[in-house]
């Protein structure tokens, strides 16, 4: 039986609650016994939490060829933007590295309430909202799985893409778990067709063609090379693969790129945006010119971190989150979470800018 470890963290300073099923990532589930299980670093992960601690399980894949992918993976992040990731030596680090836990979440409350009265308003309930620090690929594909969907429904397809072509991990609970697939596995010419057949829609061609682009551009090294790249770079090379738009490259820029100053434009971040910028009501749609300018407003705003400050507003905004923010003695249930990531908007052009 796997062991509880301990990792000093507060409630204050992350709620796994709001960290985990925010949208952010699409593999973690929760138990009945508030245990959450997920997959990064080529381990499954069962997380749990206190007042003052994380508990955590860690169980290994048993293969020597799942072994020697974490060897090469480790060493790919060593060269990571600002040395932030040297070879991790422990699941600790590991974990501490995937939380961000290096981030003083007291401090970037203060100043963005400082910044901003409703920022304020939101931190006093929504505290401990953490920007996981994901792996590009997995990143990447899970939310050009995003696009008019909603957030189960993206879940069961990033399991279907683990099942298909990932690796397995290992068994939990008499559930059996994979890797995610490397992107040689998902550029595959089949892969289009066999997607379709299992659900994806349009979905499948954009997987398909994507893997293969990443993987003619130089693959995982490409992906680590848009971390040194200025935001405006990174991001723009990004919506040249097959199924991304402005507002997914945003994610992707935010959630596994380290460039945390980027803004993911949805209509649920545009009526987010109408409360602090109300001439944007006069517009009927989102056009190229006006996405711009709410992710400036918020860069200015909150600096560069803006990105995490609007995710907690994002979170704050969301109707599953309601009263489910009160520390971990208040048992709260398993939400289906039934709404819609939010549909594309489309500019005066015709082009989608939110989402492609």
């Amino acid at each position: 039986m796997a062991v509880w470890r301990t990792l000093e963290c507060s409630y204050k300073d992350l709620q796994l609650l709001l960290t985990l099923s925010g949208g952010q990532c699409f593999r973690w589930q929760k138990n009945d016994d508030g245990e959450w299980t997920g997959i990064f670093a080529e381990r499954i992960w069962t997380l749990k939490q206190t007042d003052e601690n994380i508990l955590y399980q860690v169980q290994y894949a048993a293969t020597s060829a799942a072994k020697e992918t974490k060897k090469i993976r480790n060493k790919a992040v060593a060269s990571q933007k600002n040395n932030e990731a040297s070879l991790l030596k422990t699941d600790e680090e590991l974990l501490r590295n995937y939380l961000r836990l290096d981030v003083s979440l007291d401090e970037m409350y203060l100043k963005w309430s400082k910044n901003d009265p409703n920022f304020k308003e939101v931190a006093a309930k929504f505290y401990g909202v953490r920007m996981l620090r994901q792996e590009p690929v997995e990143n990447i594909f899970s939310f050009i799985c995003s696009s008019n969907n909603n957030i189960s429904r993206i879940s069961s397809m990033v399991e279907k893409m683990c099942l298909l072509y990932g690796s397995e991990l290992g068994t939990k609970n008499k559930q059996v778990y994979h890797a995610f697939p490397k992107v040689d596995r998902l550029a595959d010419p089949t892969v289009e067709q066999d997607l379709r057949k299992a659900g994806f829609g349009y979905r499948a061609k954009f997987i398909q063609k994507s893997a293969a682009m990443i993987l003619s551009l130089g693959g995982e090294s490409w992906l680590e090379s848009l971390q040194l790249k200025p935001y405006k770079e990174a991001k723009s090379a990004l919506m040249e693969l097959p199924g991304i738009g402005a507002k997914v490259a945003d994610c992707i820029c935010l959630m596994s790129l380290n460039h945390l100053e980027a803004i993911p434009v949805d209509t649920h971040v545009w009526q987010i945006s109408c409360r602090y910028l109300p001439h944007l009501t006069k517009y009927k749609s989102v056009t190229d010119k006006v996405y711009n300018e709410i992710g400036d407003y918020f860069r200015d705003l909150y600096g560069p971190y803006a990105g995490w400050a609007h995710t907690v507003l994002f979170c704050a905004d969301l109707k599953m989150f309601q009263d489910k923010t009160q520390g971990p003695k208040r048992k709260a249930s398993n939400v289906q979470e039934k709404k819609k990531i939010e549909e594309p908007i489309k500019s005066k052009k015709g082009k989608k800018t939110a989402v492609k």
